[in-house]
């Protein structure tokens, strides 16, 4: 269910899109920027489209949602556009012109924004991905929700893991735990044994697991996207292991202790960097990409020594800093107050850390 001030604050800040760039109208179709603005809509039918099918038009003075006629009655029924101040201008879905004719009806000779490339259009996208960033409090709510969510989930399917069972295996049960409270997934890896070391992004296989397991998965609900990692030894985690989790999870934390609102995502980037040479692992932040922020997409941007820009308040962020057989994963809001975490041990067993002023509660690898 919307949130009728959350949708006129949204409409609001795109309406001042308008005036910033002398526009008629903006036309909103890929799939995070509807999410928003919509307050968690769907407008896809494949849960990895980028562009979905149904976009609003937001005009000076009114709202508009273009559907097929395929798809206009769940739009309409199920994503309550109407309720949301939107009118409903639907085309036959034969017409593959159809939606430009419904944006041209509207907007005449008027000069139009879009996120999707849409002819004759300024591309709008960057500063409608700006909007997002800065999460409300409804939407800081929903994340909270969906990461507790994703957090029990992932974590019952890693206790309930044992030898012999497949990689596939154990990512379908982590998918149908999610797909009970409607949580669909952006990506899922499994890794077994060896292969935690030998690949950074282990697609899921056949393949048996023998002693110890990594898990990790990108969730989605209302658009929000949680990214999660967690780990699975058979029998006591040998010492060697145990480090260099640890040293893993104290770069991760160290990440997230500079992630402070108005910061330069730049020197947060070199802060981490010089966690990895203090504990030794220099070299290993060449073999992956670090993270960044989260929200409506996987991440809005991988940071780097040369990205741009800062943090914003109550921005989410998700760094997974990892060296060769461990990786360290959650989800935090970069809050006024200090990281506040959105994923979370919660039947998991726990490290406890302080980092540059900041406490941590953070999973540890689970024996079984």
């Amino acid at each position: 269910m919307f949130v009728e001030e959350e949708i006129r604050e949204k409409k609001a800040k795109v309406r001042e899109l308008l005036g910033e760039f002398g526009l008629d109208g903006i036309l909103i179709k890929r799939t995070a920027n509807f999410a928003w603005i919509t307050g968690g809509g769907i407008n896809y039918v494949g849960i990895t489209s980028d562009v979905g099918l149904c976009p609003v038009l937001v005009t000076r003075d009114r709202d508009y949602v273009i559907a097929n006629q395929v798809e206009a009655p769940r739009i309409r029924d199920e994503e309550m556009m109407e309720r949301q101040g939107y009118e409903l201008k639907t085309c036959p879905w034969y017409d593959e012109g159809g939606e430009s004719k419904a944006v041209a009806a509207i907007i005449g000779d008027g000069k139009l924004g879009s996120d999707c490339g849409h002819p004759g259009a300024m591309d709008v996208g960057a500063s409608l991905n700006q909007l997002r960033w800065s999460l409300t409090p409804w939407e800081i709510d929903r994340y909270r929700e969906l990461g507790k969510a994703t957090s029990l989930a992932i974590e019952e399917t890693c206790m309930a893991i044992r030898p012999g069972d497949s990689e596939c295996a154990v990512a379908g049960r982590l998918l149908g735990r999610l797909w009970e409270n409607r949580i669909d997934h952006i990506n899922v890896f499994c890794a077994a044994d060896d292969r935690i070391s030998r690949f950074r992004h282990p697609l899921v296989t056949e393949r048996k697991i023998e002693k110890r397991a990594m898990l990790c998965v990108n969730s989605r609900k209302h658009g929000l996207i949680v990214s999660i990692t967690r780990f699975v030894h058979f029998g006591k985690v040998p010492e060697d292991i145990r480090r260099l989790y640890r040293a893993n999870v104290e770069i991760d934390c160290v990440f997230m202790a500079n992630t402070v609102p108005g910061r330069l995502l730049a020197d947060i980037f070199a802060k981490g960097v010089e966690a990895y040479r203090d504990r030794g692992f220099e070299a290993e932040i060449q073999l992956h990409h670090q993270g960044g922020p989260i929200g409506y997409v996987g991440r809005e941007t991988r940071v780097h020594w040369k990205t741009p820009g800062v943090a914003f308040r109550n921005q989410a962020f998700a760094w997974n800093p990892s060296l060769t057989g461990s990786k360290s994963e959650d989800v935090m809001l970069a809050a006024a107050g200090g990281p506040e975490l959105l994923t979370f041990p919660v039947v998991y067993p726990k490290l406890e850390l302080t980092v540059e002023g900041a406490h941590f509660v953070r999973p540890d690898i689970l024996e079984t």
